[in-house]
């Protein structure tokens, strides 16, 4: 089953963001937990990154909810906001 997890960092999450997108990219990478088949920063008409949108694939909602708690941006605190919802991908798909 197909997932898109969007994520809005907090208002003073840049230096969050830095410090760990080291760690974040590594755990998009590692393939444990789910299977990433995009992901990618969405930024503000100025052109800074506020947050993440991903889509991913798993068995369930439950295990993309507890895959999303390891993601290093989640335990340094930088969202303000997760969205997980169910999806089905059109068009493009891989």
């Amino acid at each position: 089953m197909q997932f898109i997890v969007y994520t809005e960092d907090k208002d003073d999450g840049a230096p969050i963001r830095v410090a760990n997108r080291d760690a974040h990219l590594e755990w998009l990478k590692s393939g444990k937990g789910a299977k990433v088949l995009a992901a990618g920063p969405w930024l503000d008409d100025e052109g800074t990154m506020k947050g993440s949108l991903l889509i991913v694939e798993a068995e369930s909602r439950a295990a993309i909810e507890a895959w999303a708690a390891t993601d290093p941006y989640a335990i340094a605190g930088l969202p303000k906001s997760v969205m997980i919802k169910a999806y089905k991908w059109v068009i493009g798909a891989p």
